[in-house]
Formats: structure tokens, sequence, C-alpha cells
């Protein structure tokens, strides 16, 4: 196994369990309690996790960046419930720009059965899910790949999007606030993002009822913003009451209803 590829399932571990233990670690992967040590190290130095005697405990926070393969296992029944909505949503013949979002992989497959769709993405993972699709228009920004995260960044990437004129865009965040709005993670993301708003008719949102009430560090937009949010679960009633004020309209899950989250 690759120093990388076991590095990543101790941070899916981190991210089911909170903790870790050095000593399990070691059984689990058969390598010596040393070379865990020194996984543990990269996951502290990148932010994710933080060392403790023994072990590691995990960070929970809306800046920090998590690997993409990491990032598409969690929540998956909720990112099937925003993708079975947001394919209702999108006609035969729309032009579309999808972010590199794990939601987006999960929208992506949900489309397939639509025709003649033009897709403009910046996701790897996206182009990949939809390379045996015929009839369709896939369009690559092109830009600097960015490691680990599956996802094209950077002048050329936000120049190619900004030459688009799409029916609709739909991306995701880090977190949405009422006050802060629309919030990434990384600068370089919400930057194309931004692009991406600037380049379509309708403005969709498609995030998880985790996302809610939360603040990343760069931000995309004010909610004001958009012109949909798409989740997975009935959002509280102090947000369906914001919603409903600005003119955003809000789908969510219907098997979901009686689960809505507390203020």
């Amino acid at each position: 196994m690759l120093a990388a590829e076991r590095k990543n399932l101790i941070l899916e571990k981190l991210q089911d369990e909170k903790r870790v233990v050095v000593g399990e670690l070691s059984e689990l992967f058969s390598v010596s309690e040393e070379t865990i040590r020194r996984d543990l190290d990269k996951l502290d130095k990148e932010g994710l996790a933080d060392k403790i005697y023994g072990g590691a405990v995990l960070v929970e926070s809306n800046n920090t960046d998590v690997p993409f393969s990491v990032r598409k296992k969690r929540n998956m029944l909720g990112k099937r419930v925003i993708a079975e909505l947001i394919r209702d949503i999108v006609a035969d013949g729309d032009h579309i720009i999808l972010d590199p979002s794990t939601t987006a992989v999960s929208i992506a497959k949900a489309l397939k059965e639509k025709k003649r769709l033009t897709v403009v993405t910046n996701s790897i993972e996206v182009l990949v899910e939809l390379s045996d699709v015929s009839g369709w228009d896939i369009i690559s920004t092109g830009g600097n790949l960015r490691e680990n995260y599956l996802a094209l960044v950077g002048p050329k990437t936000v120049e190619t999007v900004q030459s688009f004129n799409a029916d609709k865009v739909i991306l995701s965040c880090k977190g949405m606030d009422m006050q802060r709005g629309i919030t990434d993670a990384n600068e370089m993301f919400s930057q194309v993002k931004k692009a991406m708003l600037r380049s379509a008719k309708q403005k969709i949102l498609a995030v998880d009822y985790t996302k809610f009430d939360k603040v990343a560090f760069a931000q995309i937009c004010e909610v004001i913003d958009l012109d949909m949010v798409v989740t997975d679960v009935r959002p509280s009633d102090r947000w369906m009451k914001y919603f409903k004020n600005k003119g955003i309209v809000c789908l969510y899950g219907k098997e979901n209803e009686d689960h809505s989250f507390c203020e």
C-alpha cells in the first residue's frame, strides 16, 4: 500500500471515529508504529488532525480542505437525494456548469438520462463520470490541477468559465451563513465559483444540511445572490422564512420532512 493511500485511509477512519490509536493502526495496516507516527505527523502538519499521546484526533473545521477521495464518502445518501432533486429541474438541452464538488459527481450520475446537455466543469471526476455519455457536449475548463482534489483551478479556469453563458450553474460550498454568505475553504476554489455564478442565468446551490450556519475562509457570494437552494433535509423554520423573504426557492428531500435540523 502506498503511503498516500494509507494516509487517506487513516483520515477516513478519523472522519468516522474522531480519533485513532497508533498501535491499532499499526496492526491494521501491517506497518511499524514509527511509520504510523510519520503518517500522523503529516496529517497534523496539514491541519487535518491533532497528534496526541498514542494517536491523533480529528480537526473539525470548515477551513480544512479534505482530499476528494475522503469527502466523496461523506453523507452519500444526502448527496443522492440532492442529485435526484436537481435531475427534476434540469431540462433536456440545458447548458449547465458543475463545480468540482463530490455532490456534483452525484448530480452528473443522476443527469445521465437527460438528452443533449452541455456541461462545463473544472472537475476531473465529473469529466470521467460523463465520459461514456453520448449526445452531450462535455467541456473542460482547463487550468492547473489541484493536488488531491481532482479539480482544475487558476486564471485559465476562470477565463474559460467567463467565456460561457449557461442556463444553470450548480455548485456547492463549505458553509452558508445569513450574515457571512456562501463560503469555501480555499480562495482558489472560491474564485472559480464566483466566475461560475457570473456565467449562468440561474444560480443553484446544492448543499447538504451540515453546511447550514457554518462559515469557511473565503466568500463565494451572498446568500441573496442565489436563485435556489437544494438540500437533503428540510432547513430550520428560521432558514425557510429567510429564503421566503429573499425570494429564494428551497427544495429539500421529502422523505426528510419530519427530520429538520434544529436552530
